[in-house]
């Protein structure tokens, strides 16, 4: 554009405005026009720990619901607490929260008692619970978990004997028994025998058979609680008949024999047979009572030595006492078989409802009873080709060897009798690691290694067993194999 013969160059101003060139009259003039304003933008910063979801919102989830009913109240909400803990340090985000609570509750067992897979051998492992139930015992157990006919006759409606189906397959197993009582466990028998018949009396027993048995417990100390007095005769090593003959008075209550569990004695001994013992007190008619420990309900070929009701029995005892979940491969019991008219008066004394069983045991031990066979008479009769089979199978899946291993009968029976069998050989170091593992796996640590013997573990465990021992090893430096 001229002016007066100067050329006119419009200014250009960056003011950020949008320009636009337009005239007023003939004068240049600039039009600018306002761009949209930017606007702030407020920005506000929420704390990450308001975004976990509230207790109520997860208490109100349905399968937490379901949780409440199956694991209890205190314990869902602790499991809640402890997860929204860990979103307030960060270890997770706020939105990770409920499905953790749900993985954490299904998840979750109804008890603290963890499976075991039994690898040392010891075949009544009292540490693990002693006798492990067949199948038949256990759905006989749930079955019983809810109202049953423990203690009525639904043809009459009215009160029956508790237990009569328990008694009747007992006296079944062991016809040599005229009677049978069951009440919660072998030292609980042993117990209401020298209560009822010998309470404020005395109970003639010989020197050597004054055992403990676990956790430190002594027999003269349980007999003594009853309020009978021990009579001690013989020696540690020989106790002769003549010792029980000079013993017996007026105040004889009973004569009690016990087998010698968990240790035996060897060399310079004797003892007086049940069949010397019968001739002796029946002259006095004195109750002879004869503790087995093991139960054995009959002779087993494995175990000769072994005594068993049936034999006990016949042999002139007029009652034995026993535990149920040894040898005899049920449930924690204490059974007594024997004369009608002394188990008889063990039942009728008043600590006798003191320690009777529940309903869960005298249905577990009535299946058991009927079955016969058990996971424990199965471990003990294994056969020794099929346990090295299986141990080779394991071994070479892991690169270990395999060893020679005597098993041996635990709990107190059959004391010092090697089971032969085989072992797969790992380094001491996976020992540990076996045990905190899942499933979690109990071996024998001797001589420097980890054994892991398969005669307890059902053949088929063996998969969740090599999978137990590829994890442990793989745990295990190479300078601890």
């Amino acid at each position: 554009m001229e002016a007066f013969g100067f050329l006119v160059v419009p200014p250009v101003f960056k003011t950020g405005e949008i320009e636009h060139l337009g005239l007023a009259g003939s004068i240049p003039v600039r039009l600018r026009q306002r761009g949209p304003r930017r606007s702030r933008r407020q920005v506000t910063q929420i704390d990450p720990r308001r975004l976990i979801p509230r207790t109520d919102q997860l208490l109100a989830l349905p399968a937490v619901q379901q949780a409440r009913t199956r694991l209890g109240e205190s314990l869902v909400r602790a499991v809640i607490r402890d997860i929204q803990d860990a979103a307030r340090r960060g270890d997770l985000i706020p939105e990770q929260v409920h499905d953790a609570v749900l993985r954490s509750l299904a998840a979750y067992p109804t008890t603290t008692l963890r499976p075991v897979l039994n690898a040392t051998g010891v075949v009544v492992h009292t540490n693990l619970g002693r006798a492990p139930l067949a199948k038949s015992s256990v759905e006989a157990l749930v079955a019983a978990s809810g109202y049953v006919d423990v203690e009525l006759d639904l043809a009459t409606g009215t009160r029956s004997k508790r237990g009569a189906a328990t008694r009747e397959a007992l006296l079944t197993a062991c016809p040599a028994a005229e009677d049978a009582l069951v009440v919660n466990n072998g030292a609980a028998a042993l117990v209401l025998a020298t209560t009822a018949l010998a309470s404020g009396r005395e109970v003639v027993v010989s020197r050597g058979e004054l055992i403990e048995i676990g956790a430190g417990f002594r027999l003269p100390d349980l007999i003594a609680s009853t309020g009978a007095r021990l009579r001690e005769v013989g020696t540690t090593n020989r106790t002769h008949l003549k010792d029980y003959a000079d013993a017996i008075g007026p105040q004889t209550g009973c004569v009690l024999k016990v087998h010698q569990s968990n240790f035996r004695v060897e060399g310079f001994t004797a003892s007086a047979t049940v069949p010397e013992l019968r001739a002796l007190t029946e002259q006095q008619a004195i109750p002879l009572v004869v503790d087995l420990g093991s139960g054995l309900l009959a002779p087993d070929r494995l175990l000769p030595d072994e005594p068993d009701a049936a034999s006990t029995l016949a042999d002139g005892a007029d009652i034995v006492t026993a535990s149920g979940d040894k040898l005899l491969g049920g449930p924690q019991a204490g059974i007594v078989l024997g004369r009608a008219g002394v188990v008889g008066q063990l039942a009728r004394h008043p600590l006798a409802r003191a320690v009777r069983a529940d309903k869960l045991t005298l249905a577990a031990l009535e299946a058991t009873v009927r079955v016969g066979a058990s996971p424990v008479t199965q471990a003990l009769h294994a056969d020794a080709d099929s346990l090295r089979a299986r141990a080779e199978r394991l071994a070479g899946a892991v690169g270990a060897s395999v060893v020679a291993h005597d098993g041996r009968v635990g709990g107190g029976g059959a004391p010092g009798v090697p089971l032969p069998g085989w072992a797969v050989r790992l380094p001491e170091g996976a020992a540990e690691r076996l045990r905190a593992g899942d499933p979690a796996v109990l071996p024998r640590v001797h001589d420097g290694a980890c054994l892991v013997d398969l005669r307890c573990i059902p053949e088929s465990d063996d998969d969740r067993l090599l999978a137990a021992v590829r994890t442990a090893l793989a745990g295990v430096s190479e300078a601890d194999r």
